[in-house]
């Protein structure tokens, strides 16, 4: 099998979120399109926590190309997919490299003037969405893209799927305790309403720590490095799923949850056109409680139209076939 690196940051390979799903995801896909993936990342980091004034992630990366390469030359490996800009210079030493962003230079995400020179020597990317095709063209003149989605598993949408397991007054969040996500929103959420049951869900452990700087309601729940199969369990229960974040390249939960039909609430920022199914509603923050409130008190339990959108949109053999496409070209 020709053999392709996936080059991400430890800590994406360690935590359970969106860009290991991904990277698994990816590998399994590819295996049975006759590509092996292999994960590449530096064996160190520069810090956990992106927003530490002088420990953002792209200088990190910058020290670590040395480790990256050596991995990339050993395995023989000619085609590297990168997820995180800072590697952008592997293009000097590898022409056969591609931008896969988990990230982007969008003034909502912290660093995001850093990312800038870098995204400037892109030449080629594969992207989760249109709007962010749109903005590689337009702010970077970056036309060498490919839109592929995050597919989510179709056996576990359909494995847990159970309306009749839906508690009434159930909101979901999925995110980080980062600026970005507004987990603040959410808990100020639960406490003007405390008629509602609030699960807050966090992809990393190491986010059991940094939750504790806040006064957590009675009635929310935080989950920490759950998996897919805990997820998809707890998601077929709220009646709602609602997410606050500033900006996302793709927002995997989003798409998991409009396959589990659930009522979404989303912000009205344009990286979340996608979700755009009869049941997804955007907001901000001068109306998200109320929209979700809406959503909550609604008499419909799950939403089939948005189950159908997602299945058609966004499942994993969506995105087997459009890795199909984009191997058979780049690959040859």
């Amino acid at each position: 099998m020709t053999k392709v690196g996936l080059v991400m940051r430890k800590i994406q390979f360690t935590e359970a979120q969106g860009p290991r799903v991904f990277a698994e995801r990816l590998k399994r896909l590819a295996g049975e399109l006759g590509v092996e993936i292999v994960f590449i990342s530096p064996e160190r980091h520069v810090s956990g926590y992106d927003w530490l004034p002088g420990y953002e992630h792209e200088k990190g990366d910058l020290v670590n190309y040395d480790i990256v390469l050596d991995q990339i030359y050993r395995e023989n490996i000619e085609h590297v997919i990168y997820t995180v800009s800072g590697f952008t210079f592997l293009k000097m030493f590898l022409k056969n490299s591609v931008l896969f962003p988990h990230s982007f230079p969008d003034p909502a995400l912290t660093g995001y003037e850093m990312m800038k020179p870098f995204y400037s020597i892109v030449d080629k990317a594969v992207v989760s969405t249109e709007f962010l095709k749109r903005e590689l063209a337009r702010n970077f003149g970056v036309t060498d893209v490919n839109v592929i989605p995050i597919g989510f598993s179709e056996e576990l949408a359909e494995k847990h799927f159970d309306p009749s397991q839906i508690v009434e007054n159930r909101v979901l969040w999925i995110g980080r305790d980062e600026e970005n996500r507004r987990p603040d929103l959410v808990l100020e959420y639960a406490r003007q309403n405390p008629d509602k049951e609030v699960f807050m869900v966090f992809g990393g452990r190491r986010y059991e720590e940094s939750m504790k700087r806040y006064s957590i309601p009675n009635n929310v729940k935080l989950q920490f490095a759950l998996t897919q199969d805990e997820i998809f369990a707890l998601m077929n229960t709220a009646k709602v799923y609602w997410s606050c974040s500033k900006f996302d390249t793709f927002a995997m939960p989003l798409t998991e949850a409009l396959a589990m039909g659930k009522i979404v609430v989303k912000p009205e920022h344009p990286c979340y056109d996608h979700i755009s199914s009869r049941h997804s509603f955007a907001g901000n923050e001068k109306n998200w409680f109320e929209l979700v409130n809406m959503a909550v008190a609604s008499p419909m339990k799950a939403s089939m139209d948005n189950r159908e959108y997602a299945f058609s949109r966004f499942s994993s053999r969506v995105m087997k076939e459009g890795y199909r496409d984009f191997f058979s070209a780049w690959l040859k």
